[in-house]
């Protein structure tokens, strides 16, 4: 299936080494804190769970939905909340958790958001960084592979909610969203 809709840019010992390391990273960061540990639904999901199984600390687990693509393989600049965080992050330390760090609308957008709601610190962990596609200043404290401006499918990166199940991640042939 992989050579019809893509090509493999992280296969999954690619990645579990990555999520190793990120996680060596917050853990090294983090020690002696009970982070709440925000995964953004949906694209972060698999990434979030086999990062927070590496954590070597207490920590809170919460979700946000936000949106921004809809059905396109561009953002569209406009940041919906579909999910709100339960948890109270008053005076908390706060690790928000992305699949890609793409224009920074988003995450520009949620840090200042956390922030207003009390938090003590919002940190930014992705997955996979487009620093050429930058619209806002912001840069991940925790971030696995930096990539050109390729659109990407896999490990909960998904287009128009497919895909998201592979084990790998790959660049999309344009000829599947054409």
């Amino acid at each position: 299936m992989n050579n019809d809709i893509c090509e493999i840019v992280a296969d999954e010992a690619a990645l579990e080494k990555k999520v190793a390391e990120i996680a060596a990273e917050i853990n090294r960061d983090y020690d002696g804190k009970v982070p709440v540990v925000v995964g953004i639904l949906k694209g972060s999901v698999i990434f979030y769970a086999d990062l927070i199984r590496k954590l070597n600390m207490n920590c809170e687990l919460d979700f946000m939905a936000v949106s921004s693509y809809g059905s396109s393989t561009v953002s569209s600049g406009v940041i919906k909340i579909k999910k709100d965080i339960s948890a109270d992050v008053t005076n908390r330390d706060v690790l928000v958790v992305e699949d890609i760090l793409d224009t920074g609308n988003t995450l520009y957008l949620l840090k200042d958001y956390l922030l207003e709601k009390g938090a003590k610190s919002v940190r930014l962990c992705t997955l996979f960084d487009k620093p050429e596609r930058r619209q806002k200043p912001v840069k991940p404290d925790y971030k696995g592979f930096v990539i050109d401006d390729l659109f990407i499918v896999g490990y909960g990166l998904d287009y128009n909610e497919k895909y998201r199940n592979l084990p790998y991640v790959g660049v999309l042939k344009k000829e599947v969203y054409s």
